[in-house]
């Protein structure tokens, strides 16, 4: 039997409307727009709005994925969603957005949790799913309502993450060499604190005290982070580029986890690749964790940034501490 690649069919995101702009925030905590700029590149990040959910964003960036693909919530039967920030404990986010966009109860639907690298996660489980022969289209989800999660009192955290989702849409086909070509994907579980929520799960479960404390918001030892993330995003990158023979010249477009500006010059100059090669727009966005590869990637294509034929590599890493990389032939 002829080998399947996997392809994607389409594309989509959505942003709330709320615009927090560093200066805004510099009115509630010890900060400043300059303090923000340099440190993180950022100058503005999506807010949900009072009531929106996950799940509502979400399926808001699938039916603009399911627009571009030209196909409908009724063919597909494979719903996976990347989020660490769902509107339930349970059930996950995939089934309440299987339910606002229609899509059957045949279909299969689920989340996954592997935070900023989620999407790359999610994309290979998807690929591996089609690729079987059991389903058929498949609608991959980044979505994240990471202000749920923020201690809007600690200055080193709340102005770092945004919310948003992105989608895409797969399908196979029999023609060699396109699509997803591969992908790279790792943990790090010893260094799990440095970047993780204490409180909510059933080792902490909640109490008015852990309320209090804000142990149910996002905790982050920066500088630590930043020196994994740079080094396993060099390490991921170059991995499956050695894999598959490109040399990263080759690379027309890279989409990074949009974390830290700072972050993606040093992959920049690792890889030895102009700023020019890579998709930024942490700047309007911020970290939407899961959300942030996905809208890029929509963004990119819409712009015409990606155009047939081109070979585009995904990198990530996130709290775990996950990474992962994925290629990508158009």
């Amino acid at each position: 039997m002829t080998q399947r690649s996997t392809v994607i069919l389409g594309t989509g995101s959505y942003a709330p409307e709320r615009v927090v702009t560093n200066e805004e925030l510099s009115k509630t905590v010890d900060t400043s727009d300059e303090w923000i700029h340099t440190r993180s590149g950022i100058r503005e990040r999506r807010i949900a709005g009072p009531g929106e959910t996950t799940s509502d964003m979400g399926a808001a960036a699938a039916r603009r994925a399911l627009e571009a693909a030209g196909l409908t919530a009724a063919d597909i039967d494979l719903l996976v969603v990347a989020t660490v920030t769902p509107d339930l404990v349970m059930p996950a986010a995939a089934c309440l957005i299987q339910t606002k966009l229609g899509v059957p109860s045949t279909a299969a639907c689920f989340d996954l949790n592997a935070a900023c690298s989620g999407f790359v996660y999610a994309l290979d489980t998807a690929c591996a799913m089609l690729t079987s022969g059991r389903y058929r289209r498949a609608l991959v989800i980044g979505a994240e309502k990471f202000s749920s999660i923020v201690d809007w009192q600690d200055r080193t955290t709340c102005v770092l993450f945004g919310d948003g989702a992105g989608a895409v849409v797969l399908g196979t086909t029999e023609q060699p060499g396109v699509g997803l070509l591969g992908t790279k994907l790792g943990a790090f579980g010893e260094s799990a604190e440095l970047l993780y929520v204490p409180a909510g799960g059933s080792n902490e479960p909640a109490t008015a005290a852990s309320i209090a404390a804000r142990r149910h918001c996002v905790k982050m030892k920066g500088k630590e982070v930043f020196k994994l993330a740079v080094r396993v995003m060099d390490e991921a990158a170059r991995d499956i580029l050695e894999q598959h023979h490109v040399r990263a010249d080759q690379i027309s477009l890279v989409i990074p986890h949009q974390a830290n500006l700072r972050i993606i010059e040093a992959i920049s100059e690792y890889l030895e690749l102009p700023m020019e090669r890579f998709f930024v727009n942490v700047d309007r966005y911020g970290n939407t964790s899961a959300a942030s590869i996905p809208i890029a990637l929509d963004e990119a294509r819409r712009s015409g940034r990606i155009k047939t034929g081109d070979l585009t590599l995904l990198v990530a890493f996130g709290a775990g501490l996950t990474y992962g990389s994925a290629l990508i032939r158009w």
